[in-house]
């Protein structure tokens, strides 16, 4: 496995979709019922991209977004975040990108998505082949990358280049059940993936889907540190975490805080979690403000503008009480 002392270069490379987010609004208006909606840039990947950049790190996006206008918005977007976007390719004919239609709502909170025709799904071997991994401090993608072809396949083929420069693999399960054509093929997909990870971050539901069995997930996650990973993050929701490693393995609970909605929560907890590390603080630290990035997160409006930035992040652990437990 790759040394992750090399996170302190802070140059990430994020495979993965960017897409369009429109929310309805003003918050706590329910889709059916809105007149208006507010357009921000989301996508789990571009999100984390985002969350790094909000952090002090660079990031680079690998994805392909679709040659019309909500793909130039979202180029637009990546520029406004300052996220390089110099490895993202336009597809034409009838690709299209990601689009999210969400409420800012805590209960019954709606989201639609629509993924016909994904642009980001036809990333191919060229793309990622196109790539200098040297100069990265850590791969980041995530499960959504691999629901389908192309993109499955090119996302194995950056695996073997990034493994072969030395670069650290990291893997945010991020299962969405829509982009799958079953959840046989994603636990098997996902399950290839996280064998060849250092850093693993997931939900119960999603180690549970790896596992087989929803009673099994903590076991999986214990599989993977004895078969190789560095560091599994293995996240209960308001039960807060458990982070493995090879030495052992601790709890942390979450930050209270007067939550929106419950979206970006994951995304900006990989950003903030890998930013800290690339700073070289300590791997409960990390894992501390990643999970305090998430609580600001959930208590805003929309992903990639609800990224906190180093200060912002600062002054919210200095202000509020530490993580429940």
């Amino acid at each position: 496995m790759a040394d992750l002392g090399r996170l302190t270069g802070r140059n990430f490379l994020v495979i993965g979709r960017a897409g369009m987010d429109l929310y309805a609004d003003p918050p706590g208006t329910r889709i059916e019922e809105a007149s208006r909606f507010v357009a921000h840039l989301g996508g789990s990947s571009a999100n984390i991209a985002v969350a790094l950049v909000r952090q002090g790190c660079r990031a680079w996006l690998l994805t392909r977004v679709s040659d019309d206008a909500v793909g130039r918005f979202c180029l637009s977007q990546l520029d406004a975040y300052g996220v390089d976007r110099s490895l993202v390719r336009s597809e034409g004919g009838e690709a299209r990108n990601s689009l999210a239609v969400v409420e800012t709502r805590i209960e019954n909170c709606q989201s639609v998505i629509y993924r016909n025709g994904a642009a980001d799904f036809a990333m191919t071997a060229s793309d990622v082949e196109a790539v200098d991994y040297a100069g990265f401090s850590a791969l980041v993608t995530t499960g959504t990358v691999l629901a389908a072809e192309p993109s499955r396949s090119a996302a194995f083929r950056a695996f073997d280049l990034a493994r072969a420069a030395g670069v650290p693999l990291v893997f945010d399960v991020d299962y969405r059940p829509y982009s799958w054509p079953s959840a046989a093929v994603a636990a098997e997909t996902c399950s290839r993936a996280a064998a060849l990870c250092d850093v693993i971050v997931g939900n119960d539901v999603e180690f549970g889907l790896m596992a087989g069995h929803p009673d099994r997930g903590l076991e999986k996650a214990r599989n993977l540190i004895a078969d190789g990973a560095q560091t599994v993050i293995y996240k209960m929701g308001e039960k807060g975490a458990v982070t493995l490693t090879r030495d052992g393995e601790f709890a942390t609970g979450i930050f209270p805080t007067e939550a929106l909605k419950p979206t970006g929560a994951g995304d900006s907890f990989l950003g903030a979690f890998l930013a800290a590390l690339a700073l070289g603080l300590p791997l409960r630290t990390a894992v501390l403000r990643g999970s305090a990035a998430a609580a600001m997160v959930v208590a805003r409006v929309g992903c990639a503008p609800a990224m906190p930035d180093v200060s912002e992040l600062d002054a919210f652990l200095a202000t509020h009480p530490g993580p429940s437990a």
